[in-house]
C-alpha cells in the first residue's frame, strides 16, 4: 500500500514539473523577415494585410480585426545606437509625438510607461501609451524600439482600451518577442 502511493505521489509530482516546462508560447507563430533582419511571435489567427508607403508588415486578428501590430523601419545615423537617441522615456516621448499622433493627426498619445530590456546584446525600449483618436474609441499601444545595422526598428501593438485587460498579456508576449538582428 505504501509503495502504491509513494509510486502516485512521484508521478504527481512528475507531472506537476513537467507542466512547467511546457512553453508559454502555445497559439503562437513566428514570423521572420530574413531580409531586413527581425522576427517576432504571433498568434494563430492573426493575418497580413497589403500595405503600401508605411509598415514593413501588419497583421491583424481574424476576429478583432483592431487589434494590430506592425513593424516600421527607419534609417539612422550610421554609427548611433539606440542609448544615442536617449533615455526610454525620450525616445517614447519622441515617438509618441512624431509617429503615434504626429501633429494636426487630431490623435493624442499619453506615454504611460518606458522600460528597457536587453536581448542577445541588443537593447529594446519597451513602451506604453493610451492614445485618443478623433471620433473612435481610445487605443492601448506597446511598442519595442531597436536598432541594428543603421535601421530603427519599431514594432508596435494594438487594440481598444476596451479589450486591453483582456488582450495585455498577449500583446505584451508579443512585443517582448520581437528581435532584430
Amino acid at each position: 500500500m505504501l509503495k502504491r502511493i509513494a509510486s502516485i505521489l512521484l508521478v504527481v509530482l512528475m507531472a506537476l514539473s513537467l507542466s512547467g516546462c511546457v512553453l508559454s508560447t502555445a497559439g503562437l507563430k513566428s514570423f521572420v523577415d530574413s531580409v531586413d533582419g527581425y522576427e517576432f511571435l504571433y498568434p494563430n489567427g492573426w493575418l497580413p494585410i497589403k500595405v503600401t508607403d508605411g509598415p514593413d508588415i501588419v497583421l491583424h486578428d481574424l476576429i478583432e480585426t483592431t487589434e494590430n501590430v506592425s513593424v516600421v523601419i527607419g534609417s539612422i545615423a550610421d554609427g548611433k545606437t539606440l542609448a544615442d537617441l536617449g533615455t526610454p522615456g525620450d525616445v517614447g516621448y519622441k515617438l509618441g509625438k512624431s509617429a503615434i499622433a504626429p501633429p494636426d493627426s487630431g490623435r493624442e498619445a499619453e506615454l504611460v510607461n518606458a522600460g528597457q530590456q536587453d536581448y542577445n546584446g541588443k537593447t529594446y525600449y519597451i513602451l506604453e501609451y493610451a492614445v485618443k483618436l478623433p471620433n473612435q474609441q481610445q487605443r492601448h499601444n506597446l511598442a519595442s524600439v531597436a536598432v541594428s545595422r543603421g535601421k530603427l526598428f519599431t514594432f508596435n501593438a494594438s487594440t481598444t482600451e476596451q479589450r486591453w485587460q483582456k488582450a495585455a498579456p498577449k500583446l505584451q508576449q508579443m512585443v517582448k518577442s520581437f528581435t532584430v538582428y
